[in-house]
């Protein structure tokens, strides 16, 4: 079976595994089996058998493109709407949805029934380490919502006692979820895959190296679980499963030598590159697979209207590899100015100078589409018709090798074992990738102390935070980072957008020599020919020093991020139908 297929015959099949529980559910009422249904004992009998079950898993687990890009919205440097409920507003164990665990019963159902010896060995273990992945996947996603969780290695009937159990401790969920990867690495298969679509053993070893980093920070950082003596072994897994990806030299950065488009380019393409892209959600038009994302970015009423803030668009080097916030009054800088020789990922993440369609029209920065003025194009397309439907047909990266090397650098950081060399396989290939100078800072950046991280003073780590948001902005890690950083109160910071010198005075954004907005408190009766005019509102919307500074975005919310919300609660419904389970602290 060609691995890109896989997306149709998931389609096609994916509710095969349902039919399958519920019949064996059900077999016990039957005195014989169904002629209509597959049934355990006439289905895991071939590897086409395992094959077809276990690529139901990629359905059930892969989040949709949307969902990728929009886990960013959680960010600190994402200005949108309205802040969720959860950060500003009264959220209790209430308003969160009760966990579902069918998908994990259909994965501990097929490692129940799967090991038939008329199957060659090798076949059994490939499909059971795919099992045990997505496994491993399912509870890391567990953990990171809630803590201490059930765990469930078996199915349950519905007098198994284990139903009403309490939560087991973190450590023994982790610990069986490093077995699980452990044995996915072991026993998936090694080849690659040029379609990126499937996973294989390196795909295994890049989501061991993810959730071992995330574990051996959240350890280290959240000294109240005091599991902090354990943090270093975890971070030590995730250096040896990076560095067996970097050593198995199946991967590297895409690079054409074009710093203008390289980056962006693995965003908008049909066809994953490959050379770098490790595993992705495949959209194509083969296929008729599409998303909206492109509508999302570019709309006032679909989207929630994204946007960077100011305070991380400053942490976007010169591409000489100064610091920008080294500029004396860089922060007043005006967005023409402010985009001119940076990092070049920054225009290929925003719309900055020269952006245009593929009609050709100049498209600067649209307000009414963002709100801060640094308007995303990361994963957006330049087809207008794609700004107002559902059929974007560019694959959405889940993993790529830039995260391999990113994970690598922080886990050797956070050890205490970041040098020049580490720099030299890391950091500065992806700075060099993006077309911005390699060299090392000399000292601690103290813009990111003061801004972000006051109580880190080495200087690698803070350049690796750095290097991460820049490099993987709109991937969905932000939020997952901040919470093992224990950096949650970053999201209660000020949405702060483009400096604006003057109120009603027009504004070129994208460097043409033309006007293309204005500031206002009220629409003028004779209006500029080509300008937008945005309302300041005094109230959702305002310049930060009255009629002039930065935009301010929702300064009228109470964003809220206190040490319980680390965990999300266990719905009332869950404690409502189990007692033995506690609540995590501070949540009703």
């Amino acid at each position: 079976m060609q691995k890109k297929e896989i997306w149709a015959i998931i389609c096609r099949f994916g509710a095969i595994v349902i039919c399958l529980v519920v019949t064996s559910a059900c077999s016990n009422f039957l005195e014989k089996e169904p002629f209509d249904k597959l049934v355990p004992s006439s289905f895991f009998k071939t590897e086409a058998d395992l094959n077809l079950y276990t690529t139901s898993f990629y359905q059930r687990f892969i989040p949709t493109g949307l969902a990728i890009v929009q886990a960013d919205e959680m960010g600190e440097y994402t200005s949108k709407n309205n802040s969720p409920t959860f950060i500003a507003g009264n959220y209790s164990s209430v308003d969160q949805g009760a966990w579902n665990w069918a998908d994990l019963r259909n994965i501990n159902y097929f490692l129940e029934q799967y090991n038939n010896p008329a199957i060659p060995q090798e076949a059994r273990s490939h499909h059971a380490g795919l099992a045990r992945f997505f496994r491993a996947l399912f509870y890391f996603d567990m953990v990171k919502k809630f803590g201490d969780v059930p765990w469930y290695g078996k199915t349950l009937a519905i007098d198994d006692p284990d139903l009403y159990k309490g939560r087991d401790a973190r450590t023994v969920v982790m610990d069986s979820v490093l077995a699980d990867l452990n044995y996915a690495v072991e026993n998936i298969r090694a080849t690659k895959d040029n379609t990126a679509s499937a996973v294989t053993k390196w795909v295994a070893l890049g989501l061991k190296s993810r959730i071992c980093l995330f574990e051996g920070t959240f350890r280290k950082y959240h000294t109240e679980l005091s599991l902090s003596n354990t943090a270093d072994t975890w971070l030590t897994q995730a250096v040896d499963a990076a560095q067996q990806v970097i050593d198995s030299k199946q991967y590297s950065l895409y690079a054409t030598g074009n710093t203008v488009t390289d980056y962006r380019d693995l965003f908008i393409s049909q066809d994953p590159k490959s050379v770098e892209i490790m595993w992705a959600n495949i959209f194509n038009d083969g296929l008729k697979r599409w998303h909206e994302i492109t509508w999302k970015f570019n709309s006032a009423t679909y989207g929630a209207r994204w946007g960077l803030n100011k305070q991380f668009v400053n942490t976007y080097l010169k591409q000489d590899g100064s610091r920008f916030t080294d500029i004396p009054g860089y922060d007043t800088i005006q967005f023409v100015h402010e985009m001119a020789d940076r990092d070049p990922r920054l225009g290929q993440t925003i719309r900055s100078l020269g952006y245009k369609r593929s009609d050709g029209s100049a498209a600067p920065p649209n307000f009414g589409y963002t709100f801060t003025g640094y308007h995303i194009l990361k994963f957006s397309l330049d087809d207008k018709r794609l700004d107002g439907v559902a059929e974007s047909n560019n694959s959405i990266t889940m993993m790529r090798y830039a995260e391999i090397l990113l994970n690598y650098a922080e886990a050797k950081a956070e050890l205490g074992q970041m040098d020049a060399g580490v720099w030299a396989q890391t950091i500065a290939l992806l700075r060099a990738r993006a077309g911005v100078n390699t060299a090392e800072p000399a000292q601690a950046d103290s813009y990111l102390q003061t801004v972000y991280f006051p109580e880190i003073s080495d200087k690698y780590l803070l350049e690796v935070r750095r290097e991460r948001g820049i490099e993987l902005v709109y991937e969905g890690f932000r939020y997952d980072d901040l919470l093992r950083w224990k950096k949650g109160h970053l999201l209660e910071m000020q949405w702060r957008g483009i400096y604006v010198p003057a109120m009603d005075s027009p504004m070129d954004l994208d460097g043409n020599g033309t006007p293309d907005v204005a500031f206002v408190k009220t629409l003028p009766d004779t209006k500029v020919n080509g300008v937008t005019y945005y309302i300041i509102d005094g109230t959702a919307s305002k310049l930060s020093e009255g009629n002039k500074g930065h935009l301010v975005w929702r300064d009228d919310e109470n964003r809220v991020f206190d040490d319980k919300k680390y965990f999300k609660p266990i719905s009332n419904a869950d404690i409502v139908l189990n007692p033995n389970l506690s609540q995590n602290p501070g949540w009703k």
